[in-house]
C-alpha cells in the first residue's frame, strides 16, 4: 500500500506565482488559452514565455533544442538562476508533443545494415533449431539474436526519442545522456536507495492540450469548478486478474496489483464509491456512469466507451500508445478520446515506455485522494522516469479533493 509522505522539495502545495507558462506563436490560440488560464488561476503575467516552435505534433531533435528547450533555458537563467522561483512549466496547446530520435548518419545506415544482415542469418538459424529441436542451440541462438537486437536500437537511436515535456522537465540540467529514461529525484519508489545518474535540476512539468481550444477552455474551468465543489462520483478500477496478495511479482502483475491496491487505497479514504472488476474483460459501454476515477489496462489505442465522466474526472489507461496523438480526428487513443468525453486531467505515453515507466496507480491516486497535493505534485512523486515517454496532461494547480467531500 502506498504510503501518503510530502516531499521536502515537492511540497503542498503549489502555488500560481511558482508555474511557468509556455505559449507558441507559430499555433493558432496558443497565446490566448495561456493567457485565459493565467488570467483563472491568477498566474502572474511575467510568468509566460512565448516561443516561435513548430506548431506539429511531433518536431525533430534540432528543432527541439533551437526553438524550445534553448529559449526556456535562457528564459529561467535569466529570470530564475537559483531554480527556487519557478517550480512547475506548463506547456500549452501548440507546443509539440514529442521530439523524434535523431536522424541516422551515413555510417549509421551502413552499421544497421551489416547488424540486420546478421540478424536474418541469426533468425534461419533459429528456425534450423527448432526444426531439430536442438535446446542447446536455440537457447545459445536467442541470447545471440536479443544481443543483435540491443545493438541495433542502439545504432537506431530508438531510445533517444521522447515526450516533449519529459525533456523539459530536464531543461535546467547542463548536460544528461539522452538515451533511454533518467530516473526521478522525486520519485516515492526510489526513496532511500541509491540511484545512478539521476539529474538534480529538475522543473515539474504539465501540459494543457487537448483535441480543440475547446477542450482546453472546458478542462480550466472544470478543474476551478470541482475545486469548489468537490470532486463527486465512482472509482473505477480494472484489473485483469485477482489479487496476488503480497507475492512478489514484476512486470504486469506488479501493475495489475498496483490497479487493486489503488481500489484499496480510495475505498478506505471514503471520499467515493469504488467498483474494482478483476476479469480479462475490460469494462464495457455503458457500465461505468459518472466516473470519477479510472484506472485500467489493456486496450491498445482503443478507447472503450464504458464511461460517463463526471466534471473533474481523473484517469488513465496502461497501454503503449494512448497519447502518441491529441489531434488526428481519427485517432481512438485513450488520451485524445478521454479528453473529447470530459475527464479534466489523464496522462499517458507518446511512445512505447515499458509497463515500468507508469505512475503506479496506487500511489498516483492515493496521493491524488490525500488531498494535500496539486496534480503536478501527485504526478511529481509517483512518475518513475523523466527524458522519457510519460505526459501529464491537466491543470498542475488542479485538487480535486481540495474541498473535502465523501462517498454518499
Amino acid at each position: 500500500m502506498v504510503m501518503l509522505i510530502i516531499s521536502p522539495v515537492v511540497c503542498g502545495a503549489l502555488t500560481p506565482e511558482e508555474v511557468l507558462v509556455v505559449a507558441n506563436k507559430m499555433a493558432w490560440n496558443s497565446r490566448d488559452l495561456a493567457e485565459y488560464y493565467m488570467k483563472k488561476r491568477g498566474i502572474p503575467a511575467e510568468n509566460l514565455i512565448e516561443l516561435k516552435a513548430p506548431k506539429t505534433e511531433y518536431c525533430n531533435r534540432d528543432d527541439y533544442e533551437q526553438y524550445i528547450a534553448s529559449p526556456i533555458r535562457a528564459f529561467l537563467k535569466k529570470n530564475d538562476p537559483e531554480g527556487s522561483r519557478f517550480l512547475c512549466l506548463v506547456t500549452m496547446y501548440g507546443i509539440p508533443l514529442r521530439v523524434y530520435p535523431p536522424k541516422l548518419t551515413s555510417e549509421d545506415q551502413k552499421r544497421l545494415s551489416g547488424l540486420q544482415k546478421q540478424q536474418d542469418v541469426i533468425r534461419e538459424q533459429i528456425s534450423k533449431a527448432e526444426r531439430e529441436q536442438n535446446k542447446k542451440e536455440l537457447t545459445a541462438l536467442k541470447d545471440a539474436e536479443t544481443q543483435l537486437k540491443r545493438q541495433i536500437e542502439q545504432v537506431q537511436k530508438a531510445f533517444q526519442g521522447a515526450a516533449v515535456d519529459s525533456e523539459l522537465a530536464l531543461v535546467r540540467e547542463k548536460s544528461y545522456p539522452p538515451d533511454y529514461w533518467l530516473p526521478n529525484k522525486y520519485f516515492v519508489g526510489y526513496r532511500g536507495q541509491k540511484i545512478e545518474n539521476m539529474p538534480q535540476n529538475v522543473i515539474v512539468v504539465s501540459r494543457l492540450d487537448g483535441p480543440s481550444e475547446e477542450i482546453v477552455r472546458r478542462i480550466i474551468d472544470d478543474s476551478l469548478l470541482t475545486e469548489k465543489e468537490g470532486l463527486r462520483g465512482t472509482a473505477y478500477f480494472d484489473a485483469r486478474w485477482p489479487n496476488p496478495g503480497d507475492k512478489k511479482l514484476t512486470g504486469y502483475a506488479l501493475y495489475d496489483r498496483a490497479i487493486h491496491n489503488a481500489a484499496c487505497v480510495v475505498e478506505r479514504s471514503k471520499r467515493m464509491t469504488v467498483v474494482a472488476d478483476s476479469q480479462g474483460k475490460l469494462f464495457q459501454p455503458g457500465q461505468c456512469p459518472n466516473a470519477a476515477f479510472y484506472c485500467g489496462w489493456y486496450s491498445l489505442a482503443h478507447y472503450i466507451d464504458a464511461f460517463t465522466w463526471a466534471r473533474g474526472a481523473v484517469g488513465f489507461h496502461i497501454a503503449s500508445a494512448e497519447c502518441t496523438t491529441l489531434k488526428n480526428k481519427v485517432s481512438q487513443v485513450w488520451c485524445k478520446v478521454m479528453l473529447e468525453k470530459g475527464v479534466a486531467a489523464t496522462l499517458g505515453p507518446v511512445a512505447e515506455p515499458y509497463v515500468q515507466a507508469f505512475p503506479p496507480p496506487d500511489l498516483f491516486f492515493g496521493l491524488l485522494i490525500d488531498g494535500r497535493l496539486t496534480l503536478a505534485e501527485c504526478y511529481a512523486l509517483s512518475n518513475p522516469f523523466w527524458s522519457w515517454q510519460m505526459v501529464l496532461i491537466g491543470d498542475p494547480l488542479y485538487r480535486p479533493f481540495k474541498v473535502d467531500v465523501s462517498a454518499d
